[in-house]
């Protein structure tokens, strides 16, 4: 195999992996950015890219929690996920598992004060 034939491959396979977090990311995507190598029949190919993505929290825990789950399905869309999308999937989690926690908090308290009970959770 050529090495511009497998230039080509590579390529082809870094724009797709980018085009399925864009794709899976929607509004919480930022626009793809690529890297370069020139090959060897002195066309420059893409060799690398990455798309950012949105992490921070929104006004709501339940808001929060749903943001988390499309992030963490943006970076584990492309077929062949890098140890990065691992960790931003990792990371969606996380911070999905905390809003869930706040969510339930927040629900506790408004049933408690509209009951007139007190409720206590800890660990």
């Amino acid at each position: 195999m050529s090495a511009a034939l497998q230039f080509a491959r590579v390529e082809s396979k870094v724009i797709a992996h980018e085009h399925a977090h864009q794709a899976v990311g929607g509004r919480y995507a930022g626009a793809a950015s690529y890297s370069y190598t020139r090959g060897p029949d002195g066309r420059a190919y893409v060799t690398g890219g990455e798309v950012p993505i949105d992490l921070s929290p929104e006004r709501d825990p339940s808001e929060t929690a749903a943001k988390m789950r499309q992030v963490r399905s943006a970076a584990l869309a492309p077929a062949d996920p890098s140890p990065q999308d691992l960790e931003v999937a990792s990371m969606a989690a996380a911070i999905e598992a905390q809003a869930a926690a706040e969510e339930i908090a927040q629900s506790a308290r408004d049933s408690s004060t509209s009951t007139g009970q007190l409720v206590d959770f800890r660990a």
